[in-house]
């Protein structure tokens, strides 16, 4: 403790800043005692390319992945008296080819990958956490509906993807769970029953194969007042036809741990400067959300459902009575 299992560094990710080392170096300084190195996949067509990525090719980007696992392994047997690292990466779901790719590289890779974070960044083709103009015009790409019905229709696009990406890949974490409101933080996913239905299944399949959901401390610095998943995830309270339908002292999460849901934590860093940020606010979010215990992955000599040689464990007793937490107070 404490842990992170979702990081980037500027070193293979253009959006990033420092080297990899660097950021380990920030993880042990800090007094993680597990962090995660989980660089994002390649994309497959130029025009999934974000703007500071352009002067890329594809292969190259292809190139500076496999780069980063072989800096990832070098520095895991580096710094293993130090801290535990294991080596994973986060997954993009843009079109079916992301996919099949992934699909492939993960059988190439075998066990080089040791884990994975099952995250979507885009609705039908176009990213949702780039910046508000390029999300509004996800929204704007479903022109078969009515304006009031975009934003139900890119929920349910968003959830359907995530389904896709749990169940060809059994992601260990599943990452950011809500990212697809991360501009509107305040809206409630209840007020659409079929929205609603999606996020029911796609916990109850992810608890099913044994996941962890990420706790990540990165939408505090993207201006929320909580981390992701956001507490109205799991309040079950649906507005139809002028009809207020409340499944009746849900508390926060509820639908998570009412299905046996397990949480992890991650900070989502982007460079040295970010990790551990905001980890200060998370104890008086998992407190009042009702988060009693917190799990990490450690190796594990025998394959998880994904294939991968990795495990969930519990953190032994109070995680609030961690050193860590006295060691970098809450606000």
């Amino acid at each position: 403790m404490p842990h992170s299992h979702h990081s980037h560094s500027g070193q293979f990710c253009k959006h990033a800043s420092g080297l990899l080392e660097e950021v380990v170096r920030e993880a042990v300084r800090k007094g993680f005692t597990m962090f995660g190195m989980t660089e994002h996949v390649p994309r497959y067509r130029e025009v999934d390319l974000y703007p500071e990525e352009t002067a890329l090719s594809l292969d190259i980007l292809s190139e500076q992945f496999h780069q980063f696992l072989g800096e990832a392994h070098r520095l895991k047997q580096a710094y293993a008296s130090q801290i535990s690292l294991l080596v994973g990466l986060e997954t993009e779901n843009i079109t079916d080819i992301d996919l099949e790719k992934l699909e492939s590289l993960l059988q190439r890779l075998g066990r080089r990958v040791e884990y994975v974070v099952g995250s979507v960044h885009h609705v039908n083709g176009i990213p949702i956490d780039f910046d508000l103009p390029t999300y509004q015009r996800a929204l704007a790409s479903f022109n078969d509906k009515l304006e009031e019905e975009r934003e139900e229709a890119l929920f349910s696009a968003y959830f359907d993807a995530q389904y896709e990406v749990m169940r060809r890949f059994k992601p260990e974490i599943i990452g950011h769970f809500d990212l697809c409101r991360l501009y509107q933080p305040s809206c409630k996913f209840g007020k659409y029953r079929s929205v609603w239905e999606k996020i029911e299944r796609n916990v109850r399949f992810a608890v099913d194969y044994g996941a962890l959901f990420e706790v990540n401390a990165a939408a505090f610095r993207k201006g929320w007042e909580t981390a992701y998943p956001g507490e109205d995830i799991v309040e079950a309270r649906f507005y139809a036809t002028g009809l207020h339908h409340c499944i009746a002292n849900n508390p926060p999460f509820k639908i998570i741990q009412r299905h046996g849901g397990r949480f992890a934590l991650s900070d989502d860093s982007h460079g040295p400067h970010a990790i551990g940020l905001n980890y200060d606010r998370l104890p008086p979010y998992l407190q009042r959300v009702g988060i009693a215990e917190l799990w990490y992955l450690v190796e594990n000599n025998a394959p998880n459902i994904g294939g991968r040689y990795v495990k969930a464990v519990k953190l032994d007793g109070e995680w609030l009575d961690h050193k860590f937490w006295r060691q970098n107070p809450t606000r």
